[in-house]
């Protein structure tokens, strides 16, 4: 098994474990992220979201009322999409770093064997290996996550189209006296009603019906443009690996392994980094691709990302292209963990089974 199918199994099998551990922290993340907030001023009041709410609480309190209001499958829907998405993007992003990264390292050897440089592959090469991976497999995968997104928010869209409705029962009523008794009816039919999770087929029939094939590659752009984040994440996280195994390769006591620990903290340290850097651009992906039914406020509807960067700094303020930014550090400092942990275990795995095989063929060989 060559080395980069055995980094693209263990990097979808890495991604996998740690998508159903994070899962519930990434559907509360979208719903933040995906919440629109008028900023104080605007509206003459308190910042309010287009439903009427006050503004977001916390990552605990928002979950728990997740399962008070849909109960745990809640926090896990469109987990089934997700993961088949994490597979596909895992091990296509993983395979395809694998082949441009030996080929990195074979460049730096040549260069040093004529005599240029000293056969180390330097930052702005593992930016570009990681840049062009991560391109690929946007491309690639981007349609399986415009439907994890609108799974991830359809009740919290749906929730915030009810309450508008009743809102403006009431206005009605309070203006019409003569139509109380039937107001009073269509009020009592919303409250009956409850926003329920659609499948994966509805998502993406919805997803047709309003933008047709490209509705599938929504946020395209700015998930494209973050590309840099896995970039700097790997940037961060092979160039604190070199400089580690470098430090221990000078141990006068004997050349220590790198332990499953550090891997994990080092995993943790790449994705912290990445994650500050690039956050604003995955709010604007998640709004591009969530739910853009808002009602009649066409002011926070985005044709693009463009218009959608324009509008958020005039209605929501600077703060809000770093929402629910803690609950995402959280999430995905511990995913990227737990994948770089689980990941460096089963390439080591793999390649054992590998050298096994090939011993046994050799044996039955002579």
């Amino acid at each position: 098994m060559s080395s980069a199918v055995a980094n693209g199994f263990a990097g979808a099998g890495g991604g996998l474990i740690a998508q159903i551990l994070t899962y519930p922290l990434q559907t509360v993340n979208t719903r933040q992220q995906t919440e629109r907030v008028i900023k104080k001023g605007l509206d003459g009041q308190h910042a309010t979201s287009p439903s009427g709410n006050q503004c977001p609480v916390g990552t605990l309190f928002q979950m728990l009322q997740v399962i008070k209001n849909e109960g745990w499958g809640g926090l896990y829907s469109g987990l089934k999409p997700s993961l088949f998405g994490t597979v596909a993007s895992q091990g296509v992003y993983y395979y395809f770093y694998q082949v441009f990264k030996n080929k990195a390292v074979a460049i730096a050897a040549a260069r040093k064997a004529k005599g240029l440089g000293d056969g180390n592959v330097g930052m702005i090469s593992w930016l570009a290996v990681a840049a062009i991976a991560g391109s690929l497999n946007v491309l690639l995968t981007n349609p399986m996550w415009v439907l994890v997104t609108r799974m991830q928010t359809q009740t919290q869209a749906e929730r915030n189209i009810l309450e508008r409705k009743r809102v403006a029962l009431l206005k009605e009523a309070s203006q019409n006296s003569d139509i109380a008794s039937t107001i009073q009816d269509k009020l009592a039919e919303l409250e009956s009603s409850k926003p329920r999770p659609y499948g994966t087929l509805q998502a993406a029939a919805e997803v047709y019906n309003e933008a047709g094939i490209r509705g599938f590659w929504k946020g395209i752009v700015p998930t494209l443009i973050m590309v840099c984040n896995p970039s700097i994440q790997f940037m961060i996280y092979e160039t604190s690996m070199r400089s580690l195994k470098e430090k221990r390769a000078t141990n006068k006591n004997g050349v220590k392994p790198i332990t499953v620990l550090e891997v994990f903290l080092l995993g943790a340290v790449a994705k912290l980094g990445a994650t500050v850097v690039t956050y604003p651009l995955l709010v604007v992906k998640s709004r591009l691709q969530a739910k853009q039914d808002i009602g009649s406020n066409v002011s926070l509807r985005y044709s693009g990302t463009f218009d959608a960067i324009v509008k958020m700094i005039r209605y929501e303020g600077l703060l809000g292209f770093y929402k629910g930014m803690s609950t995402k550090i959280l999430q995905s400092v511990f995913a990227a963990s737990v994948l770089f942990m689980v990941k460096e275990e089963l390439v080591k795995a793999f390649m054992i089974l590998t050298e096994k095989s090939r011993k046994i063929r050799l044996d039955a060989i002579k």
